[in-house]
């Protein structure tokens, strides 16, 4: 896989024709006339997914604009770590695999929208699987409610980065919040709540760490 940090990417509006994209062995049928490209006057946005919180953040000039509950990739098929761009947007797109090609419906396994990687073959995308959402579920890509996923569409463009971070750190505690609390057997046998551990200052790292994710220096 070849790192895509620090690269731009340039998608020209107006192709003559659709252009199609693998998703591990899936294809999605893109019209060229969905395709935009970033305005780079804009403050730089970041969507920042963690992978052990099943949470997605959206990150505006170094404010958490909004976070969302997203399914990631399930153990046998995990999502990739690292950082990457939104290199296509897709409205209603055509999904096709094995033959079999799936219109725009509540039958389509991605959903009202897409928002291809720049990692081939991934992206965030909805799900026909509502329950999905929440867990690690999918074949790598990051799923979303229908009503999250149109929502966070409207809000990025082609060129935004992507960071998928397969552990809890203080990012992620950041954003997120500490771990849920585990329920474990006592000695007794009788089931306790173990809290999670405190973020020590929690709160006075939050700014900086969501200046670092804007400013690129994680």
């Amino acid at each position: 896989m070849k790192s895509t940090k620090g690269k731009s990417w340039l998608v020209v509006a107006g192709l003559a024709a659709a252009f199609i994209t693998p998703v591990l062995g899936q294809q999605i049928v893109i019209p060229a006339a969905t395709v935009t490209a970033s305005d780079a006057t804009k403050q730089e946005r970041v969507i920042v997914v963690s992978l052990e919180d099943h949470k997605l953040a959206l990150v505006e000039g170094g404010q958490v604009k909004k976070v969302y509950t997203v399914a990631v990739g399930k153990p046998s098929t995990p999502s990739p770590e690292g950082n990457f761009t939104i290199a296509r947007r897709v409205k209603n797109p055509v999904y096709q695999h094995d033959g079999k090609t799936i219109q725009p419906g509540p039958r389509n396994p991605v959903g009202t929208r897409w928002m291809g990687l720049s990692v081939h073959g991934y992206g965030i995308h909805g799900t026909n699987e509502p329950k999905s959402i929440g867990k690690a579920a999918s074949h790598g890509c990051i799923r979303m409610a229908k009503a999250d996923l149109e929502e966070l569409y409207e809000m990025v463009e082609v060129g935004d980065k992507v960071e998928l971070v397969g552990h809890r750190d203080e990012q992620t505690l950041a954003l997120f919040g500490p771990a849920p609390a585990i329920n474990q057997p006592n000695s007794t046998g009788a089931v306790q709540t173990a809290k999670a551990e405190p973020a020590a200052d929690a709160a006075s790292k939050v700014e900086a760490q969501i200046a670092s994710i804007a400013n690129g220096t994680r």
